[in-house]
């Protein structure tokens, strides 16, 4: 009797507001009453004679007894997304849905030519693809919001499977013509001489730039601060500006000849990896496992360093 109770609408509720955090959030994600879902987890704590939340200002907690039916939820959640999709791909890949979270230098060029090399032989499959600070991207793939992560990190993530892990350099980038393009290697220092252009403090391209700084004692005072990396590029396109990038991001735009990249000499900047991440434990629906073969398979034979 007590497992029919974990099937029902209940669960559902119950499941968006572990993901959101608190009942307005899940209301306006389900647009349903927030009354309607406190009813519901409320129905659902008296079936199962527990606390499933710690009530607080700032949101929901679980309790001990939610984090274990959580975690039945989002198991039974992903089993039922997975069969639902391996169904309709019975035919082999002409139906299904990938979700890709990523952090921006990957969202610009790179992921976007990926999938449609991908759509082109198996058209049927649709994407859905959000860019993200890096720290949301791991979070997206935790609460199963995204099949596939794409990200920069800086420490190890908890529960987080990392498919392919690989150094990911960074480059100082301004137009063409400047100045320290000429250069093999510049440092901070070179570069604070100039108008600096930074992406925003949630990037770990910024994190550890900061740091850098920080240990040579440079002191920096950006110009322009922007969680848009185009228009950082865009800045530095008719101005002496400086700013900081991995080559996966300015790749196509060294190539095309709009802006220069120089490598940067200061010790400290290798310790940024790329990642591609899943949940773990967790078996992806059929198109995102070929999708996730083809990502690993490109980005393995990808040279992420500029010449």
């Amino acid at each position: 009797m007590l497992s029919r109770y974990l099937q029902d609408t209940s669960m559902r509720y119950f499941l968006e507001v572990v993901r959101t955090g608190s009942i307005a959030e899940a209301s306006q994600r389900l647009n349903v009453a927030g009354s309607a879902i406190s009813r519901h987890i409320t129905q659902l704590e008296e079936r199962l004679n527990v606390s499933l939340f710690e009530r607080r200002p700032r949101g929901m907690v679980l309790s001990a007894a939610g984090e274990l039916l959580a975690n039945y939820a989002i198991k039974l959640a992903h089993d039922s997304e997975r069969v639902a999709h391996d169904i309709q791909a019975l035919q082999g890949l002409q139906r299904g849905r990938v979700r890709v979270a990523t952090s921006e230098g990957f969202g610009m060029e790179f992921l976007p030519q990926l999938i449609a090399t991908f759509q082109q032989g198996n058209p049927g499959v649709q994407f859905n693809l959000d860019v993200l600070a890096p720290a949301e991207v791991s979070r997206r793939v935790l609460q199963s919001d995204a099949d596939i992560g794409l990200t920069f990190t800086l420490s190890v993530e908890k529960d987080i499977c990392v498919e392919l892990v690989r150094p990911a350099p960074i480059y100082a980038v301004m137009r063409k013509g400047h100045p320290l393009a000429a250069q093999k290697r510049i440092s901070v220092s070179q570069m604070a001489a100039w108008p600096l252009a930074l992406p925003a403090p949630d990037t770990t391209v910024r994190q550890l730039f900061d740091i850098v700084c920080s240990r040579k004692r440079v002191a920096i005072s950006p110009a322009l601060t922007s969680n848009y990396i185009t228009g950082l590029f865009g800045f530095l396109r008719d101005h002496d500006g400086v700013t900081i990038a991995s080559q996966i991001s300015i790749r196509n735009q060294v190539a095309r000849g709009e802006l220069a990249a120089v490598a940067l000499r200061d010790q400290g900047f290798a310790m940024r990896n790329l990642e591609v991440q899943t949940l773990a434990g967790r078996e992806l629906p059929r198109a995102a496992q070929a999708f996730l073969k083809d990502l690993i398979g490109e980005l393995s034979n990808e040279t992420l360093s500029l010449p």
